[in-house]
């Protein structure tokens, strides 16, 4: 059995300190206990290698760049709905 009681309930918590560590979004403490965390606890490490996997699939997913005659057709339509709607 893994130690995920130094990050409370980790069935409950892992997704979301997972979510925050992945985007940088936690302090230098805090980045540190995960990664001890990671270390330690099988089911959070494969969360945390799941996690990396998808967010590589959809960095590499959104690289495609729109057709400019698309990106000018749906602009044209905004500026249009813009103008029908009463202020």
């Amino acid at each position: 059995m893994s130690d995920c009681q130094s990050l409370g309930d980790c069935a409950d918590s892992r997704i979301v300190r997972l979510y925050e560590y992945l985007d940088g979004a936690l302090s230098v403490e805090d980045i540190h206990d995960i990664k001890v965390h990671l270390d330690s606890c099988v089911d959070c490490a494969k969360e945390h290698d799941i996690e990396c996997v998808i967010r590589s699939v959809v960095k590499r997913s959104c690289q495609d760049h729109a057709p400019a005659d698309l990106k000018s057709r749906i602009m044209g339509r905004i500026t249009e709905i813009h103008a029908e709607t009463p202020a």
